[in-house]
């Protein structure tokens, strides 16, 4: 059987790539021209190169195939042109479910994201029915996901797509080649280019875990359902402790207000606004995500899957040891 993968050169992408063929599943990859290949140059996939906005070339890489992992997005929480984002994360994401409504897939993987789903304001994990709404979200990127979360689901409900999703938190580990927001923090704290830190908390989750949690959704997920694929609750200092542990770097004592970031990330995009190149070394949308803790229950996933994620710090370590291997860490 044929399975067809968005997103394989990604970090999330090239786990759920090796999870699939170490099922046994015959891969095919839809890359667009000029993508890095880093991550799958040595996996045994049939590559297809076309685009997510490209309607001709999405029937094409989905012919003959019966199921659908659709990975790809565009992360990014800076866009000079954000409309960018919307196209690939909603518009995109509508042409490909369209695509595998014609193509009659039986079986769809969406991969969403903690960022479409509620929190709780006692910092208590939120789960997969916690209220929420596009008001809530923050950022071009959080919007997008959901507006695009929402599209499946409403093609779920009147078109029959045969759509499970599953809503990975913050992964971590080997393979972040460009790096993710997360990766380049792992890498400046393993690093010491972070001498503080600010009032904040993530869900962290092994990327291979994230991987697993893809192939468990795919076999026994339920059509319509969403699926919350993370780990375990840090705060940020908690996180930069583990961190300078494993990496043997200074660990940020100076907590600071979110008020010092956020002038940094203004003054940061003005400047790069101006002079009408480069991004900004921290975004506005980014200081104020990060007011909000990320906690998140992964019961339902454990209940109705059998989700069993590794210790965190390995993760981390996995991740450490990678980003030092390949001459990240300076």
């Amino acid at each position: 059987m044929t399975v067809l993968l968005t997103g394989a050169s990604g970090f999330v992408g090239s786990a759920v790539a090796r999870r699939l063929l170490a099922e046994g599943q015959s891969v095919r990859v839809l890359l667009r021209a000029g993508s890095d290949h880093r991550n799958i140059a040595e996996l045994p996939v049939e590559t297809i190169n076309g685009d997510l906005l490209n309607h001709a070339s999405l029937r094409t890489a989905l012919s003959g195939c019966k199921s659908l992992f659709h990975v790809a997005a565009d992360y990014r929480l800076w866009a000079r042109d954000p409309s960018e984002i919307y196209k690939t994360n909603v518009d995109g994401t509508t042409s490909l479910m369209l695509a595998a409504l014609e193509a009659g897939v039986e079986r769809v993987v969406y991969t969403s994201s903690v960022a479409t789903l509620g929190l709780n304001k006692d910092r208590s994990p939120a789960n997969e029915s916690t209220p929420v709404g596009l008001q809530d979200m923050i950022g071009h990127y959080k919007r997008s996901k959901y507006l695009a979360e929402q599209k499946v689901l409403e093609m779920v409900d009147q078109h029959g797509l045969p759509a499970v999703i599953v809503n990975p938190s913050t992964p971590v580990g080997p393979r972040d080649i460009k790096p993710t927001p997360t990766g380049k923090m792992i890498v400046d704290a393993a690093s010491n280019r972070i001498p503080a830190y600010v009032d904040t908390g993530l869900n962290l989750v092994h990327v291979d875990d994230v991987a697993e949690g893809h192939w468990l959704a795919y076999r026994l997920g339920q059509v319509g359902e969403r699926y919350i694929l993370g780990n375990e609750n840090l705060t940020l200092k908690q996180i930069l402790k583990k961190v300078s542990y494993i990496a043997g770097s200074r660990e940020p004592y100076l907590k600071i207000p979110h008020a010092i970031p956020l002038v940094a990330a203004y003054l940061a995009e003005t400047w790069v606004g101006l002079i009408g190149k480069g991004e900004p070394a921290v975004s506005i949308d980014s200081v104020k995500m990060a007011k909000k803790y990320m906690f998140f229950s992964i019961d339902k996933a454990r209940q109705e899957l059998g989700f069993s994620p590794q210790p965190v710090d390995g993760a981390l370590r996995a991740s450490i040891e990678w980003f030092q291997q390949n001459g990240y860490c300076r």
